[in-house]
């Protein structure tokens, strides 16, 4: 079972599309997969048709108990967000082991599922840290923009704090660039930036701009189901291959 955390301090990077449309690659190739909305927005939960959710994963953070997994297709489930995780930073400060609160949930499903993808806020507080805490491997989504890696310095320590003092395991699986645009010259500019500072961890997948994205997303379904011969079907297919063969 491998445990990744999709991860960056930024906003508007793909983050959370690119974790719903992994996990639905892993579950088209049968890998049952589990994903992990910890993002107080819920973009992840309502990205796949969850609205409204009654029990979250705010309440088992809270009063320690069962995670609320809900079904998505035979070989994808989630454990959704609600707002209420907003106040859980401030919840969490006064708990003792609030650092690893999501890695101890997790153990009741350990050995059930291929995968788990958890979906970060696009901050770096408790939340993001029991993500890092719980994960085997971190990945990180770049968006084709100048200064796309700005203050990535600042997360890479953050991961390395965590492998230090909780989890010695945790490493970086890799990176991958969203929202590119071939026919500007720029974009083979910054990726050019973003090997150069990441070498082998960048994917050989980037995943074009396309509005089928944003569509799928208003209407609850994966890009799969919604526009199977589209690019970023393609794209996300490909990328989806490259992270079953090398995590």
């Amino acid at each position: 079972m491998k445990i990744i955390a999709i991860i960056n301090h930024k906003g508007g990077t793909g983050k959370t599309t690119s974790t719903l449309n992994i996990g639905a690659g892993l579950a088209r190739a049968k890998k049952k997969t589990l994903l992990i909305d910890i993002d107080p927005q819920s973009n992840l939960t309502e990205g796949l048709g969850l609205r409204d959710v009654k029990v979250s994963i705010y309440d088992s953070i809270k009063d320690d108990t069962a995670l609320p997994i809900e079904s998505i297709s035979e070989y994808l489930d989630i454990i959704p967000s609600s707002l209420d995780l907003l106040g859980a930073e401030i919840e969490l400060v006064s708990r003792l082991g609030r650092e690893t609160i999501l890695k101890r949930l997790l153990k009741a499903v350990e050995g059930k599922y291929d995968y788990i993808l958890i979906d970060c806020a696009p901050a770096l507080g408790m939340l993001t840290v029991n993500a890092l805490v719980a994960a085997d491997t971190v990945m990180i989504p770049l968006e084709a923009e100048y200064f796309a890696y700005r203050g990535i310095d600042r997360l890479v320590s953050i991961i390395s704090d965590v492998r230090k003092h909780y989890n010695e395991n945790l490493t970086i699986g890799g990176v991958f660039i969203t929202k590119i645009n071939p026919r500007r010259i720029i974009t083979e500019q910054i990726t050019e930036s973003i090997k150069k500072y990441f070498n082998d961890k960048l994917f050989a997948t980037s995943i074009r701009i396309n509005v089928a994205l944003v569509e799928a997303q208003l209407k609850g379904i994966d890009i799969f189901e919604y526009a199977p011969a589209s690019n970023a079907a393609t794209d996300y297919a490909n990328l989806t291959d490259e992270i079953i063969a090398k995590i």
